[in-house]
């Protein structure tokens, strides 16, 4: 009978890969912390071993640990060990979020590494997100266009919101449901009115809002499709608790 092959060694850094060597391992502990695989009050390995896991030095570990440390992630004790911070609110939807992007990446012929790089250098800079702008003014608290200078201004406003929308949708190419009503498209260049640019972004909430309660339902849909094979964090922290 054929054995076994063992596991693969989920904490074994890359010594030639461009990200130092610590920071690889820094990473592949957050991502246990930050998705709750690693709970608050769990111990964290010995330096030793877990510089004999990752094939790195011992003060490379002892490192690793004092910066998790300074981020208030875990904590050490004398003679005890270091442990995970009380306090830390896990996202376990992140790992569903990264694996799906990964997926993605991989059916487009995209290398995950390229993936990574995208993701970090758009993150950084403003404007991705919209946080530089801040949330859309209610509209409720835009000026009444008493006047024509007043209406102008109430008509950039709405036109800000509807671009604000029209990308966050343009995030979900897959979820906007069939026979949803869409945003009005005229042939002719026109000036939109006030109330004309109301009902464009109304509509465009609604599309978004069904287009976000679609994408969670195929993430649930999937989630369950793969509830039969652990999750590779999931996996990590076996071959983590079988060899401790």
């Amino acid at each position: 009978m054929a054995q076994k092959a063992p596991e693969a060694n989920p904490f074994a850094i890359d010594p030639g890969d461009e990200v130092p060597v610590g920071l690889q391992l820094s990473w592949r502990l957050r991502a246990l912390i930050a998705t709750g695989r690693l709970a608050a009050g769990e111990r964290l390995p010995s330096f030793r071993r877990l510089s004999e896991w990752a094939g790195v030095n011992v003060n490379t570990v002892r490192a690793v640990y004092a910066g998790l440390e300074g981020e208030g992630l875990v904590v050490s004790r004398q003679g005890q060990g270091t442990f995970v911070a009380d306090g830390i609110e896990p996202a376990g939807q992140l790992e569903e979020i990264a694996i799906d992007a990964l997926r993605r990446a991989r059916d487009a012929g995209l290398s995950p590494r390229e993936l990574a790089i995208v993701a970090s250098a758009c993150a950084g800079m403003p404007g991705v997100l919209g946080e530089e702008e801040g949330p859309a003014t209610p509209v409720d608290d835009l000026p009444q266009p008493d006047d024509e200078a007043e209406a102008i201004e109430v008509r950039q406003e709405l036109r800000r919101q509807i671009a604000r929308l029209e990308a966050d949708l343009a995030a979900y190419p897959r979820d906007l449901p069939a026979g949803m009503p869409t945003a009005p498209r005229r042939a002719k260049a026109h000036v939109a009115g006030v109330a004309e640019l109301e009902r464009t972004r109304d509509t465009l909430i609604a599309q978004l809002s069904e287009a976000q309660r679609a994408a969670e339902q195929r993430a649930r849909e999937a989630g369950r499709v793969r509830a039969r094979e652990a999750s590779p964090l999931e996996r990590a922290m076996g071959w983590w608790r079988n060899k401790s």
